[in-house]
């Protein structure tokens, strides 16, 4: 059946009089969702009637009340009035997932993404993106800009500590905007739309306060997790989104209901239907496959994407009972669910271990009821362990006086924040907190504005005078902004122009990006370092990725995993040599993971900070992983188990596809080397074949002629291939990953890890692989040790043979200290098995003496 857009709505209004069009876009969109069996509800009328009629929208109904059917009632009166409008959400997540969603609604034509480190059909009418991009596109164009309504997805985020002036920028900045401001706990907004109304001159219309069409009922049990998942599901309340404030929770939990019968045999097999030929690639893939075929989900942000929307998939289904994951269900992530179980009321939120603020517990809570399924939600609240305990220790004494007179009650752990069923009935009839202004004076919110044509001074006044602070602090952030300003002035980086126009007295001296204080911000630094590397030395082009590694957002989870392997190491070593406990304690607290080129960048970057100040907002962090991974020729999964992060394997892809994209954008061609090339091309493939989920359902959604970023689809085909997606495709990419198979090989056998080395080609015949005792044995009765620098990574040492074929020879020579080169692993390499499991398969391997 043929797909019907919205969009394929609007030829119907060519031809419409002015006097009768709203009254034709709005049958039109009824029409539109009557064919999908949606009858709208009164306050999704309401909003949608306002935004009709030109107003403003403050849009506070309860979670599951229909707010994205709004947002797109609002996109659609934009796009027939020939407008351009943005949807804005908090993360990147949900911007890719929102749109996929307008694709699917709206013609993947006609909408457009923009997240700071993706930006697809950016001209499209409709355009998904962050907070952040929206204030920066205000603040640099001002009332000029291309963007006619705005859609703010989970408003709340305005009082958000160090996010929430995205939030508030375009109100201030784009009055010429008509806005759609959506939250179900907003709490008191009467001088939100006061002052909305005299900025824009539009009417702003409240819709809110109206009932869930799924109530919700609260409980607070002093049951253990287990029986309390036992009881809901006897009392039919499945699916049930186990609520964890980690992610390690989250997963462990998983695992541990894994003991639980939560399907029938029936259902089991529904579930490998459904699942079908999907490929579970990774560590963490073999886990999740075996949960889900239990009945049993996992979501949080650690996940990689195709594993979320899996689940989110699945959920839909009704087939998953118990899904465990974290509070990222408060921030509209699609997961339909009847029951909301809390495992507490107690985050750690980067700083310091608190207890849930009320729209925080109103945003998790209100997932819980499915509009269309069920009659009411169910919304359950675990005690914490100490009372649980104290309540078995009652129960256990009965009515007997002695008995309880002798119960000696458990306490909270010392320092563990804790609460109790008072806290559970305070939050459920709290009102959420009132929304409150985190604007923030910058000097990249100075360059912006300074680079937006007209009357900069006038434009700044405004800013820093009317946004929503008190005067107080408004008269802060002006000494503040003089401060920067001045500094940007000394740097040369602001110039005073006396020949100007008077109302414009100061200009930028340079040409800045005009996302750069948002994409990689400290690339020109990083392009500006690259004058200082040696293009003749044998680590040059590690030492590029370094730079560009240095300007990256830290995966902290890996860092740490690489710091604490490097401790490790350095214990070992320390004991080895003999170094008494106490020293070699003092010794560990200055082992950190590795930070090449470290004290060369830093450096640099002071000196760089002293002429370009808005960079002082910034820091630089150097780190390897990129380069970790070439160094010891690393698969995907190779770098997750040496570093045991299956529990974050989307943290690792999202920082390896960050640093793609940063060295395929940055990297100018004359510093660009063909070694250099090929790792950006062996890196992107492995992005690709890791999770290509998102770019395979645009391509999927997208017809022939729909713009696709040709960077993500435009393939190299290898000989024999039809199949664009396949590993061995892109033959650049896949040669460096055999080249890359190989040197790991090399490493593990100098290290003598017999085992990594059974496992790498354990799935080869015992008579088509090596007996790799015997053959360590026989390399270091001759020498000592193998090389594994940069030059045995080099060309000189391997070699390539069959590239038009299906099967490739390849020879690797094993660098020894006397340099004879005697000892070779000789393979071939399959092509096709390797397409089949999406990594380099050999057909046989053995170690020669030539």
């Amino acid at each position: 059946m043929e797909r019907v857009t919205l969009a394929d709505k609007l030829p119907d209004l060519t031809d419409v009089p002015e006097s009768l069009f709203e009254e034709a876009v709005w049958e039109t969109f009824l029409a539109w969702t009557a064919e999908r069996g949606i009858s709208l509800y009164p306050a999704q009328e309401e909003a949608s009637l306002a935004l009709l009629a030109g107003d403003n929208v403050i849009l506070a109904t309860p979670t599951g009340s229909g707010k994205s059917m709004v947002a797109n009632a609002a996109h659609f009166i934009a796009m027939a009035r020939g407008q351009r409008s943005f949807y804005t959400a908090p993360i990147k997540a949900l911007v890719s997932e929102k749109f996929f969603a307008l694709c699917e609604i709206f013609g993947p034509e006609n909408v457009g993404m923009m997240t700071g480190d993706a930006t697809v059909n950016a001209h499209a009418p409709i355009i998904a993106a962050t907070a952040e991009i929206v204030a920066n596109i205000a603040l640099r164009e001002g009332k000029n800009a291309s963007i006619d309504q705005v859609v703010m997805d989970e408003f709340h985020y305005y009082s958000e500590p160090g996010r929430g002036w995205a939030w508030q920028v375009p109100l201030l900045e784009l009055p010429r905007a008509q806005f759609l401001l959506m939250s179900a706990t907003l709490g008191e907004t009467q001088w939100l739309e006061t002052d909305l109304t005299e900025r824009t001159g539009r009417t702003t219309t409240y819709v809110g306060g109206s009932q869930r069409p799924v109530p919700l009922d609260f409980h607070y049990v002093f049951t253990p997790v287990h029986e309390t998942i036992e009881q809901l599901l006897d009392d039919g309340l499945a699916p049930i989104y186990v609520v964890h404030f980690s992610q390690r929770e989250a997963t462990e939990r998983a695992q541990a209901l894994t003991s639980m019968n939560f399907v029938s045999a029936e259902e089991k097999e529904r579930i490998a239907e459904e699942i079908g030929d999907f490929r579970f690639t990774t560590t963490f893939g073999k886990t999740l496959s075996k949960l889900l075929r239990r009945g049993i989900g996992v979501h949080h942000a650690g996940m990689l994407p195709k594993y979320r929307r899996l689940v989110e998939r699945l959920s839909q289904t009704g087939l998953l009972k118990v899904i465990c994951g974290t509070d990222t269900l408060g921030v509209g992530i699609n997961v339909p669910i009847r029951t909301v179980l809390l495992t507490g009321l107690a985050k750690y939120d980067g700083t310091r271990q608190r207890i849930l603020k009320s729209r925080e517990f109103h945003q998790i809570a209100g997932r819980a009821g499915r509009a269309g399924f069920d009659t009411k939600g169910t919304v359950v609240v675990e005690a914490p362990e100490h009372e649980i305990e104290n309540v078995k220790l009652r129960r256990k004494a009965g009515d007997d006086p002695k008995k309880l007179k002798k119960i000696r009650k458990k306490a909270p752990r010392d320092g563990e924040v804790s609460w109790s069923e008072k806290t559970f009935e305070r939050l459920t009839t709290a009102e959420p907190e009132e929304l409150t202004s985190q604007f923030k004076v910058s000097n990249s919110m100075l360059l912006n504005v300074v680079a937006r044509p007209g009357d900069g001074y006038g434009h700044l006044k405004r800013l820093l005078r009317t946004n929503h602070d008190t005067r107080a602090k408004q008269n802060q952030d002006i000494l503040t902004a003089v401060e920067l300003f001045r500094g940007l002035v000394e740097a040369g980086v602001v110039e005073r122009t006396p020949d100007s126009p008077a109302m414009r007295p100061y200009t930028l001296t340079v040409e800045l990006d005009r996302d750069f204080a948002l994409n990689q911000p400290l690339s020109p630094f990083a392009l500006a370092f690259l004058s200082v590397l040696d293009p003749d030395s044998p680590t040059y082009s590690l030492d590029v990725i370094s730079t560009f590694e240095a300007i990256l957002d830290d995966p902290r989870q890996l860092l740490k995993a690489q710091e604490s392997a490097a401790r490790r190491e350095e214990l070992a070593a320390l004991k080895a040599d003999g170094v008494d406990y106490v020293e070699r304690m003092a010794l560990l607290e200055d082992v950190t993971y590795p930070q090449p080129l470290g004290e060369e960048l830093e450096a640099a970057f002071e000196t760089f900070r002293e002429s370009h100040p808005w960079a002082k907002e910034f820091e630089l962090s150097p780190k390897s992983v990129v380069r970790d991974m070439v160094e010891h020729a690393m698969t995907f999964s190779d770098l997750v188990a040496t570093y045991g992060l299956a529990r974050s394997e989307g943290v690792v892809l999202r920082y390896l596809t960050d640093a793609w994209r940063t060295l395929t954008h940055s990297v100018p061609d004359s510093y660009l080397t063909d070694e250099l090339g090929d790792i950006i091309t062996w890196l992107g493939e492995l992005v690709r074949q890791v999770d290509s989920s998102l770019i395979d359902e645009w391509a999927h959604m997208a017809d022939e002629d729909t713009p696709i970023s040709p960077e993500t689809l435009e393939r190299e085909l290898a000989f024999g291939v039809e199949d664009p997606t396949a590993l061995t495709a892109n033959r650049r990419a896949f040669k460096v990953m055999v080249r890359n198979f190989f040197f790991r090989l090399v490493e593990l056998f100098a290290f003598e890890k017999e085992e990594q080395l059974d496992e790498a080609v354990g799935y080869l015949d015992p008579e088509s692989r090596p007996v790799w005792p015997e053959e360590l044995d026989g390399y270091f009765d001759e020498y000592d040790d193998v090389l594994i620098d940069a030059d045995a990574r080099g060309p000189e040492y391997f070699r390539l043979s069959g590239e038009q074929g299906r099967e490739w020879s390849v020879v690797q020579v094993i660098r020894d200290p006397a340099g004879d080169n005697a000892f070779q692993l000789h393979g071939v390499v399959d092509l096709d098995a390797s397409d089949a499991t999406g990594e380099v398969r050999l057909s046989r391997l053995e170690v020669i003496k030539a």
